[in-house]
């Protein structure tokens, strides 16, 4: 795949805000309604860029919008939102590093992208130095909040997949818009069945509320799969790595998360891993085997082919002379 590196910072823009989600959502937004809040994030995402590009689906994308929307919004926010509200803003934002691995899998499964050896050198590299941040034994686990982020990592890992092959030929804005208001529909009502009536939100709820809205879904899915059209799934996960490093470095800035020297370690771990991965250190590992390959053509070349050694035709045994 042809790439550009300008794709790459545009794709990092969002994991950067949904790293800080954690931290808001634990900070500012009321516990105990993850489905309100996962429709609240969604349906004004969706309806703001439905109004930059005003078009509706089409055929086959009702159904389609309807899946990407259940995987990569409806019950995605709705994990997340449980996962933010029940463990630490770096343990949340952690367990989401192994996407890199789970879209490199699903990519190579229904893409027929094969993992490259810098994407796994990166993601092994990568996960490793989140190992380093995460297990600082300070934090207390709750299980629950475990399940629920890897739930959301392996649904969401699919989902992308899905809205690479899929989203050819549509405009990133209409293709992001469609699964965010599907997603809110889809919450919406399992919300007021299983929550009630919906939460009352004070003023750092609404500042809180329109950040992960306008900024962490509207901006943030649009940047993301900007670059999943753009580049490959290895290369859009591995970036996805900055997601847990925001929130352990948003942790220890805003929150007062003390971060251990071992979780200094994984942070530049997690740089290296992200940088192996990207399409510039590809380019600069291709063209070393390609001057490696010219070297080896051109020795062959100067030695010339190998001599063939001409083999004498058998000797005829001489008649007996009794014969």
């Amino acid at each position: 795949m042809e790439v550009n590196l300008r794709w790459v910072p545009v794709t990092a823009v969002a994991p950067v805000a949904w790293g800080a989600t954690y931290f808001v959502t634990h900070r500012f937004l009321p516990a105990d309604y993850p489905l309100y809040g996962g429709a609240i994030r969604a349906l004004p995402a969706g309806l703001l860029l439905l109004l930059v590009r005003r078009a509706i689906p089409r055929g086959s994308w009702w159904w389609r919008s309807l899946l990407l929307g259940t995987l990569n919004v409806g019950v995605f926010f709705a994990l997340i939102y449980l996962a933010a509200q029940v463990l630490p803003t770096s343990v949340a934002s952690t367990i989401m590093a192994t996407s890199p691995v789970a879209m490199m899998l699903i990519a190579w499964a229904i893409l027929a992208e094969r993992p490259r050896a810098a994407h796994l050198a990166g993601a092994g590299i990568g996960i490793g130095g989140v190992c380093l941040m995460l297990l600082d034994g300070t934090a207390a686990i709750a299980y629950s909040g475990v399940l629920a982020s890897v739930a959301a990592m392996a649904m969401s890992a699919l989902g992308y997949v899905l809205a690479k092959r899929w989203g050819t030929g549509i405009d990133v804005f209409s293709l992001t818009s469609w699964q965010l208001i599907a997603g809110g529909v889809i919450l919406l009502p399992v919300a007021a069945v299983v929550e009630g009536a919906p939460p009352t939100l004070d003023r750092p709820a609404i500042f809180g509320f329109g950040y992960v809205t306008v900024v962490a879904t509207a901006l943030a899915f649009a940047a993301w799969f900007t670059g999943l059209r753009h580049l490959s799934a290895g290369t859009v996960g591995l970036i996805g790595l900055l997601n847990p490093l925001t929130g352990v470095l948003l942790g220890a800035v805003i929150a007062g998360e003390r971060l251990a020297p071992q979780q200094i370690c994984g942070v530049v771990l997690v740089f290296v891993g992200i940088l192996l991965g990207q399409p510039v250190a590809e380019r600069l590992v291709g063209r070393a085997r390609d001057q490696s390959e010219t070297r080896s053509a051109v020795t062959v070349r100067a030695c010339g082919p190998p001599r063939r050694t001409r083999r004498s035709p058998p000797r005829r045994s001489r008649p007996d002379a009794t014969g």
